[in-house]
């Protein structure tokens, strides 16, 4: 619309120059644009193939020697430049790209491991001693990087602390004892409980498993690096830990204890 506006002010186009200022159009924009339409469209010629174009059989000679064990993982700059210095040539790392990425191989081309797809755990507790929830945190020695180790495990039902232990270490060995206790108080029977932890080293441990198998009780893990799967602990160490009576750091264990 603009083309046509100063098109009918300046049909003579004497005052072209000063019109295209005032509305802030160039003139060779104008003018393109204006003879745009009154052009046929130009015929697309289809493109000549180059008289040194690799043959389909030579393409896939090509590909082939990109896929052999030697050369899997290495870039064609790589094997063009070894190839050189064989005395070998065959096309240039251009072209070595073209066959690639038309076979859809410019990428690792090597077979990737593949982290498996977690699903979100959801647990329902319906009454209590059902499914227990435990976790391990942090807190501060008397001395700098010094720290105790506080285990804990509720029952997502009542939030209930079932068992707890402070130790100076986090190990697996330190939650057997504890978990086995603690069953036996409440009367855990073999496939009445489920018992849900995130993916720490102590919560994956193999020990741990042997000793969820041989009680019946089934394990539940959250996703990696996923703490909201976990909220029942996490919140329980968060609310300890904000209370203004918590100690900045603690003198020992046994006065922890006491």
């Amino acid at each position: 619309m603009l083309m046509d506006a100063v098109a009918a002010l300046l049909p003579d186009g004497g005052l072209m120059g000063a019109a295209c200022e005032a509305l802030g159009l160039s003139r060779a924009s104008f003018h393109r644009r204006r003879t745009a339409g009154r052009r046929p469209p130009r015929a697309c010629r289809p493109r000549r193939k180059p008289a040194r174009a690799l043959a389909a059989n030579e393409r896939q000679g090509v590909l082939d020697l990109l896929r052999e064990p030697r050369f899997l993982d290495q870039a064609p700059a790589e094997v063009y430049a070894e190839l050189l210095d064989q005395g070998l040539y065959h096309c240039s790392i251009r072209t070595m790209y073209r066959i690639l990425h038309e076979n859809g191989e410019v990428k690792e081309r090597r077979r990737q491991l593949r982290h498996p797809t977690y699903t979100k755990p959801e647990l329902i507790a319906e009454g209590p001693n059902k499914v227990w929830s435990w976790d391990i945190t942090k807190l501060m020695g008397p001395a700098k990087w010094t720290y105790f180790y506080l285990y804990v495990i509720i029952d997502i039902f009542s939030r209930r602390v079932v068992a707890w232990h402070v130790a100076d270490a986090e190990t697996a060995a330190l939650f057997k004892p504890l978990f086995e206790d603690a069953a036996a108080k409440h009367g855990v029977l073999p496939g009445q409980l489920t018992l849900h932890a995130d993916r720490g080293a102590s919560m994956k441990a193999k020990a741990t498993a042997l000793l969820l198998a041989d009680l019946g009780v089934t394990k539940s893990h959250s996703r990696p690096h996923t703490s909201n799967d976990n909220p029942f602990s996490e919140s329980l160490f968060k609310t300890c830990k904000y209370q203004p009576q918590f100690p900045q750091r603690f003198g020992s264990i046994q006065g922890m204890i006491i």
